[in-house]
């Protein structure tokens, strides 16, 4: 048997009408207000960070240094780009070569930061016993590289200063996981590598066949989504002085930096030691001469047709936050 529904008085049915008008009304406020926030570039969650391991970006994760940030990890900078594609980021650090991919790509981004040169920090290593004594002596042989990463403009350089072509050797994209088994096993005979990938095959037996001293400079690069630099400035404004506090001290502290980065990049602090030592360079600003730089390396690629053409990455320069980094 259904229990009869006690009816209300009207009085009190007019009541509750108007307080549910009322309730709507201010939700429909506040919608209002947020959606107009958002468009100033207002309070959108945490900004999200791409970083990969040992980049300046993992001093600031292992000091915790911006605790409301979001931070994802990529192995390497096309796939950080792909993130920034998916819109998945809104700030991430990658080496040369992968702005030029991504740009030519179509992926949207603006270049916003930069670092100081770091020829160093990526080489071309080869075994002790291999006999090869310079990049020429690999002619025929098998290179292997991450595609469209800072490496991928390393040996194009080196095919320029020895006069040889794509042709003259055996080229396999593998990615870092995959490349350090490859060079190990000697199912390859080269690797060029960027740090900590670097400092970690450094052992006995393997030697540095080159570096990219004289001929790539090996920056990093601050990518930002467009959408991000355009409403929300002052909180990225805000996050690269943090980033540049953050790279300055542990320069200024080199024991201390090796310290707290080594259980963050999970290898031994000697290894992270010797990385830093060669690769920790201070932040810089974006100025011409860097657009400049990028397009050239942008030209190289299209010439070689190793990515479609024509690839217009000065126009990708963005100053805006140069004060930061000066």
């Amino acid at each position: 048997m259904r229990t009869p529904r006690t009816a209300l008085p009207r009085r009190h049915r007019l009541v509750t009408a108007l307080l549910t008008a009322v309730a709507l009304v201010a939700v429909g406020g506040v919608s209002a207000c947020g959606d107009g926030s958002a468009a100033a570039g207002g309070d959108e969650g945490p900004l999200r960070i791409g970083y990969q391991r040992f980049g300046g970006l993992s001093l600031v994760k292992a000091r915790n240094a911006a605790p409301d940030v979001e931070w994802s990890l990529f192995e390497s900078g096309p796939a950080l780009t792909e993130a920034l594609k998916a819109g998945s980021i809104d700030i991430g650090q990658v080496g040369e070569a992968p702005p030029v991919f991504a740009a030519a790509a179509k992926i949207p981004f603006s270049v916003i930061g930069t670092s100081a040169p770091v020829p160093q920090g990526e080489a071309v290593l080869v075994k002790d016993d291999s006999g090869y004594r310079t990049f020429a002596d690999l002619r025929g042989r098998t290179v292997a590289l991450n595609k469209g990463s800072n490496v991928h403009w390393l040996l194009v350089r080196l095919l320029e200063a020895h006069k040889m072509t794509l042709d003259d050797i055996n080229v396999r994209y593998l990615k870092p996981a995959e490349g350090r088994p490859a060079f190990d096993n000697g199912q390859v005979d080269a690797w060029i590598i960027w740090d900590p990938y670097f400092a970690l095959a450094e052992r006995p037996g393997v030697r540095v066949l080159a570096d990219a001293t004289g001929l790539a400079s090996n920056r990093e690069y601050v990518l930002a989504a467009p959408d991000a630099v355009q409403n929300r400035s002052d909180d990225i404004q805000a996050f690269l002085r943090t980033y540049r506090t953050v790279t300055d001290w542990g320069i200024a502290n080199p024991d201390e930096r090796a310290r707290t980065l080594a259980p963050e990049l999970k290898i031994a602090q000697d290894v992270t030691e010797r990385a830093l030592l060669r690769s920790a360079k201070p932040l810089s600003p974006v100025t011409p001469a860097i657009g400049d730089e990028l397009q050239a390396i942008a030209d190289g690629f299209v010439a070689l047709k190793l990515v479609p053409g024509p690839v217009d990455i000065r126009g990708r320069v963005d100053g805006r936050f140069n004060e930061v980094f000066q």
